[in-house]
């Protein structure tokens, strides 16, 4: 059973956009508005795969660039989240995804002052002298998300970052390391706080 019309459109949505045809997902999938996929560029087959039972409520967003893939496991939870993906972000099962949340895999843009420059310039939508995108300088690394994981409001996780089963993240809290599992974590950026039993 799936909120999600034959048509890929969602049942009552105040949204006509359909869900992309290389999304997949397992029993019992909800989805809230078809709008979480305005973003969505994915051109790999799949490029999001939802397990069983999983729910995205509205305002979650999956900004998903053409190579990105985003795995999520079963009875997870998305609320309000927005996940960025331009290679890989996976999400295991039986986790909650706060509102205002942020997960990205990429800086998607370059560090360097003079290539942000040239990369500003080339996301100009009207510029007549627009240059080519400094892709080659922009970096990106996977997420991965273990087994029930909670992860408070307005939280941040950057590219790189691994968080192990059973962790907690809290509200606010910037993740650019590693966490390792059964750990609460708090703080810009994210440092120890709590060790789960």
């Amino acid at each position: 059973m799936t909120n999600v019309l034959p048509d890929r459109r969602i049942e009552h949505d105040w949204s006509n956009r359909q869900i992309p045809a290389n999304v997949t997902w397992g029993e019992g999938f909800y989805c809230e508005s078809a709008q979480c996929f305005l973003h969505f560029k994915g051109q790999r087959e799949p490029a999001v795969e939802f397990g069983a039972h999983v729910s995205v409520y509205a305002a979650s967003q999956l900004a998903v660039g053409p190579q990105g893939h985003v795995k999520v496991g079963d009875f997870t939870l998305l609320v309000g989240a927005l996940i960025t993906c331009e290679t890989s972000v996976e999400i295991g099962s039986h986790c909650l995804i706060s509102w205002g949340t942020g997960i990205a895999d990429s800086d998607f843009h370059p560090v360097a002052a003079a290539q942000r420059r040239i990369d500003a310039e080339a996301l100009a939508p009207f510029y007549d002298g627009k240059p080519e995108r400094p892709i080659a300088a922009v970096k990106s690394r996977p997420v991965k998300i273990g087994n029930n994981v909670w992860i408070g409001m307005n939280a941040i996780v950057l590219k790189g970052v691994t968080i192990g089963d059973n962790s907690i993240i809290a509200a606010g809290a910037v993740v650019t390391k590693d966490v390792p599992p059964n750990t609460v974590v708090a703080g810009n950026p994210a440092r120890f706080a709590k060790r789960l039993q």
